[in-house]
């Protein structure tokens, strides 16, 4: 005999209490609405977010940018491709280590940085607007957590 209902009845507590699963499901739905605010400039919530952790006034490596980012290199020199064929972004020899390279933001990428910054705060502003404590509360939790 099965056990269908006590499986079914953890598989609930999970969905209404996992927090793993409500993080995904709202960094999805956040990215969802950013990817259609940024549509008019040809960017993606993630490019920002990239543009973002670029603008440095000098270019980072690649794994302190993995590091804001929470993404492996290897991603991130995945999602910089996109940015270097609009470009946005440059990549240059290191000079401390001629073997890599940095990320920079070109004027391209700094005007379209720009361009995105306003349209991030608003999207943003509603957001907060709509949580209790405007966020502050979640943005510490979260970084308790990562």
């Amino acid at each position: 005999m099965s056990n269908a209902p006590a499986a079914y009845a953890a598989t609930l507590h999970i969905r209404d209490h996992c927090l793993c699963l409500h993080a995904q499901r709202a960094a999805r739905t956040l990215a969802r609405r950013f990817d259609e605010a940024f549509r008019e400039l040809g960017v993606t919530s993630g490019q920002f977010s990239l543009l973002n952790g670029l603008n440095r006034p000098e270019p980072p490596t690649i794994g302190a940018v993995a590091a804001l980012l929470a993404m492996d290199r290897s991603t991130v020199t995945a999602n910089l491709k996109p940015l270097q064929r609009m470009g946005a972004v440059v990549l240059g020899v290191d000079p401390k280590d001629r073997r890599s390279r940095r990320p920079a933001l070109t004027d391209t990428g700094r005007a379209l940085l720009a361009a995105a910054t306003p349209i991030w705060v608003r999207e943003h502003a509603a957001i907060e607007a709509g949580l209790a404590g405007g966020g502050d509360a979640l943005r510490a939790g979260l970084r308790r957590v990562g």
